[in-house]
């Protein structure tokens, strides 16, 4: 009996068949696209939360720019006032306009207010150029630097806060992008100064 064990074959291994090998692969290539995908979303998703909050705080940056001219224009008004008392019109349009910017809220409705009171603002200034008295004061002349100023970096603050929502508004808009954006990240509406005085083309004189 020990003679005829020793003499049987040894037992081959079983392989596989070649349908189980094509099934394991098949997996194997469904569960890494799987995962890679998953990377993907997470990553896109988070570039998009990123971008998003460049945005807020680009805005965060303007809207202290266009409180500290909220807060400017009571003292121009009062200023004014002492030496123009007549144009009691000009200066209560400007009132009102520094109530609407106080109270807007959303980009689209504070960018109207805030071009009503640029507009109101250039008043104040066609008023001071009739008053001789006005124009030479050390307290209207000091206010107007800061205004001018400030209108300044507000422009300055505007194009960051564009350029910052012109790069969010591509992100989750393009494709494959926009798969995922979905209604979670929505485009934001850029801020434009649309009045008058920002789209009047200035005149040419040749004489």
């Amino acid at each position: 009996m020990a003679e005829f064990a020793r003499k049987s074959p040894a037992l081959k291994p079983s392989r596989a068949s070649p349908e189980v090998d094509h099934v394991t692969t098949t997996i194997y290539v469904a569960a890494g696209t799987l995962v890679l995908i998953a990377i993907w979303v997470v990553a896109t998703s988070n570039s998009f939360i990123r971008a998003r909050n460049k945005v807020d705080e680009s805005w965060s940056g303007m809207d202290v720019q266009l409180k500290r001219r909220h807060d400017l224009v009571p003292n121009l008004v009062e200023t004014v006032k002492g030496y123009a008392q007549h144009e009691r019109e000009t200066l209560a349009a400007v009132t009102q306009a520094r109530a609407e910017a106080v109270a807007a809220s959303e980009p689209e409705r504070v960018a109207r207010a805030e071009a009503k009171l640029t507009t109101a603002l250039g008043e104040i200034r066609a008023v001071a150029e009739q008053y001789p008295q006005l124009r030479a004061s050390d307290n209207f002349q000091q206010l107007e630097a800061q205004l001018a100023q400030l209108e300044n970096e507000i422009q300055a603050a505007r194009r960051i806060y564009n350029a910052n929502v012109q790069a969010y508004n591509t992100r989750i808009q393009i494709f494959p992008n926009s798969l995922i954006a979905g209604r979670n990240f929505t485009a934001r509406q850029y801020f434009e100064l649309d009045s008058p005085a920002e789209r009047a083309v200035p005149a040419v004189s040749f004489s």
